[in-house]
């Protein structure tokens, strides 16, 4: 780990992508419980454009907010005025958090391991550890790749050759507030079984009045984890009373599950 920004997409328009259309929050009544039972003050890390964050707010938990992208944080910031708040929001790597707080609960949603780097991965646990109070408690949330037949056949040596995809599956079409065209579209780039990690890419535009206003091709980077590996990581990085449950519910995770939630509380 060299201490610069790990290999991200979210800026420029994948940033007003995520603010217009992103908004939808599943999770929420999960974290709502969380925090009820955990805590306040709340940090979102990796907060994004607000999907959770204002939401909760909203609900009227104290809470902030962190992120590598200013121009995500920027979307944040919009979404949060056209609700009446002004969060505290920070602009930084999950890797080299610090900031002026303590909290009871810390949570990263979908983000962990975005950027493939492992050794930053770990700095990222120490950290939110040297930020909650004590009995304080972290989530995060990692995807089991097993579960979806795409990305786990991309591990074999046939699927990896074929790497890169084209360009020619369906695009994503979305027509913002303003009246603009938003297109997206994204492929696979490499996958490495060996170290874990995935490549993709995404080529996005912007049309107003059937005119191309803007174009951006970006990377990104991500280590895919296992359950038990990351829960070796809580512990190295001095969590206790580790639990993993399954798509946002209470329950103990499966085979079954996609998303699987670990959380670790930092001991008294």
């Amino acid at each position: 780990m060299d201490g610069e920004a790990p290999a991200s997409w979210h800026y420029g328009l994948m940033a007003e992508h995520w603010g217009e259309f992103i908004t939808d929050a599943p999770e929420l009544p999960f974290f709502l419980a969380e925090v009820e039972r955990h805590g306040q003050p709340v940090l979102d890390l990796a907060c994004g454009a607000g999907r959770l964050l204002v939401p909760l707010l909203e609900a009227g938990m104290d809470v902030d907010g962190c992120d590598i992208s200013p121009d995500m944080l920027a979307q944040c910031r919009r979404a949060a005025a056209r609700t009446g708040h002004d969060p505290a929001l920070y602009a930084q790597p999950m890797h080299l958090l610090d900031l002026p707080r303590r909290y009871r609960t810390i949570y990263v949603c979908d983000s962990f391991g975005l950027g493939g780097d492992r050794d930053a991965d770990l700095e990222t646990l120490y950290r939110c550890y040297r930020h909650l109070e004590d009995g304080g408690a972290l989530l995060l949330s990692i995807d089991a790749e097993y579960t979806s037949h795409h990305s786990w056949d991309q591990w074999l040596p046939d699927e990896r050759r074929a790497l890169p995809e084209d360009w020619s599956g369906d695009a994503s079409r979305s027509v913002a507030a303003d009246g603009s065209e938003h297109v997206a579209r994204f492929r696979g780039i490499a996958v490495d079984p060996l170290e874990q990690t995935f490549v993709r890419e995404v080529r996005l535009e912007k049309w107003i009045a059937g005119s191309l206003v803007a174009s951006e091709e970006r990377l990104l980077r991500a280590t895919m984890y296992l359950k038990n590996e990351v829960a070796l990581m809580l512990r190295v990085a001095g969590f206790r009373g580790i639990t993993v449950r399954g798509d946002y519910t209470d329950e103990t995770a499966t085979a079954d599950h996609e998303k699987l939630i670990l959380t670790g509380i930092r001991q008294p």
